[in-house]
């Protein structure tokens, strides 16, 4: 069931309150934002001078370019071109000096030790090159960490990993972003460079509050870090996949697999890390996916809340001072407390798979019961509760005749739960990587680590 109703007057009112605020104490000559819901943009709201329709007009999305950078490098390895473990010079085929040792795994986390900008001057202000001036200029002495010791945002990183991707299906970075991302989400006023109606960058004097252009670059090899424009219908739509996946882009699968977190810093704490390519931080139901963005003239955010099926994009026509991923939050939860997400309505589970059926019930693990249950609709889903608790989750994987249940959450995460039997077939214990859990509390009859407790009197 969806809810992809607009928001109620309420709702819509306290969004652009928000919004305003944000705008005025920043003094950003424009500010509009948008909220998704079950898939579809429920409300979208302006303040400023915005040159166009608010749903309409493009801003620069700056580094939220990276996720569309990650989403095709992603698709590379899932058709098997490309593997995570790959070095980026494996990847492109030459060498590239010092860095061609960094894995696609590191650069998608920031974790490869790369400097964060390339040499030269500043690459957001000025027009790039191509990708072999790109190399030359950057052949490695400017790294600041060892490979893998901890994250460092890099984004001359991404320009490698945009390379790779076009390289790995024989096209350029963009045309390859456009058809194999853009077109199949429908994103059609997601453009290389600004398309009227468009945002004109600017930055704010600091003290006579006097507007100042900024220029509009084309970045040339460095594109793949920065370069997109955007509307707020067109990152709905992105918000929309970043939830739940696409079937012709990525499945959502795919989506959970990069928000794992990969790199992260002491000075973040656990308030934000870095998965493969997609920006994680603490918010909403737990965790918010997704990235924030900036360039000369202009500041951006798009993130989600997967199990509440919302999401949020900010775009900002002010080359600073727009908290953008704290305002995306920040829409997100005022949306879940004035309307908070439905779940989805409970249904009579269809057939249950002999194995799941077998496995539910009380087990003991020593003296502790836990309680294997299926919970929802999803019949082949196997919920492990201690008390009230959540403690273990399992899944069915395999096809007939080779089905097992496989952890998917908790400490038995990515082990598989075997079922011992008797001679006769029926279920005798279950073990996961050593844990033995028995019908009843040490069952005298299933052999357990370090033998039988004996009772005293």
């Amino acid at each position: 069931m969806r809810d992809d109703t607009p928001v109620l007057p309420g709702t819509a009112r306290a969004l652009l309150t928000r919004v305003a605020e944000i705008q005025v104490a920043a003094r950003a000559p424009s500010l509009v934002a948008g909220v998704v819901r079950d898939g579809a943009l429920v409300w979208s709201g302006g303040w400023g001078t915005v040159p166009g329709p608010v749903e309409d007009t493009q801003y620069r999305i700056g580094s939220i370019t990276k996720t569309l950078t990650a989403v095709v490098v992603l698709q590379a390895v899932r058709d098997g071109l490309l593997d995570l473990g790959d070095t980026i010079a494996d990847a492109l085929g030459e060498p590239i000096g010092a860095y061609g040792d960094r894995t696609l795994r590191q650069l998608l986390s920031h974790t490869s030790g790369m400097q964060s900008e390339p040499a030269g001057e500043w690459w957001e202000r000025t027009d790039g090159g191509s990708f072999a001036e790109l190399v030359a200029a950057n052949p490695g002495a400017g790294a600041v960490f060892p490979a893998g010791q901890q994250y460092h945002y890099t984004n001359l990183g991404f320009a490698l990993l945009g390379e790779a991707a076009a390289r790995a299906r024989d096209t350029d970075w963009w045309s390859l972003v456009r058809s194999a991302v853009l077109e199949p989400l429908g994103m059609t006023r997601t453009s290389y460079g600004p398309e009227a109606p468009h945002a004109t960058g600017a930055s704010v004097h600091p003290y006579t509050s006097e507007q100042v252009a900024e220029p509009a670059t084309d970045t040339g090899a460095m594109a793949p870090a920065g370069q997109v424009w955007s509307t707020v219908t067109d990152l709905g739509r992105y918000a929309a996949f970043l939830v739940a996946g696409h079937p012709d882009v990525l499945d959502g699968s795919w989506l959970e697999l990069a928000s794992h977190s990969l790199g992260a810093t002491r000075a973040s704490g656990l308030a934000s890390a870095h998965g493969l390519g997609l920006a994680l931080v603490a918010g909403g139901s737990g965790m918010l996916r997704g990235h924030t963005g900036s360039m000369p003239g202009f500041q951006a955010a798009c993130f989600v809340d997967a199990p509440r099926r919302t999401g949020a994009v900010v775009l900002a026509g002010s080359t600073t001072g727009v908290p953008a991923g704290g305002l995306a939050a920040d829409l997100l939860e005022l949306v879940h407390a004035h309307e908070p997400t439905l779940p989805a309505p409970w249904r009579a589970p269809d057939e249950v798979p002999a194995l799941v059926r077998e496995v539910v019930g009380v087990w003991h693990w020593g003296n502790t019961p836990y309680v294997f249950r299926v919970e929802g609709s999803t019949c082949d889903q196997v919920v492990v509760r201690r008390g009230d608790a959540v403690a273990h989750r399992f899944a069915l994987r395999g096809g007939p005749g080779e089905e097992r249940l496989v952890g998917t959450g908790g400490y038995h995460d990515g082990e598989t739960l075997e079922v011992h039997r008797r001679r006769d077939g029926s279920v005798s214990h279950l073990v996961v990587a050593t844990f033995v859990y028995t019908r009843v509390p040490y069952d005298p009859e299933v052999p357990v680590p370090g033998g039988h407790p004996t009772t005293g009197t």
